[in-house]
């Protein structure tokens, strides 16, 4: 069984790829501001601010309500409708 690194080592050795993570998504959210249009009311907008706001509590499971915010709904007929 493997000990759990310390939090401040862990915010060490991910740090940068945080930083540069959020830098893209801001960096995304800018262009999608100046660009031409409105983008009010897409629920994908909508989406991507309920994740921005899932991100800034503090659970522990962040990441899968975050998957599950952008996931689909469960069809039992998923695979006729997905077939080739």
């Amino acid at each position: 069984m493997q000990i759990p690194m310390e939090a401040p080592a862990l915010l060490e050795q991910n740090f940068l790829e945080i930083r540069a993570r959020i830098l893209e998504v801001a960096a995304a959210l800018d262009r999608i501001g100046r660009a031409n249009g409105s983008v009010q009311g897409d629920p994908r907008m909508r989406r991507i601010s309920e994740a921005i706001d899932t991100l800034k509590r503090p659970d522990a499971d962040r990441a899968e309500q975050i998957q599950v915010l952008f996931s689909r709904e469960y069809d039992d007929q998923w695979q006729e409708k997905f077939t080739v």
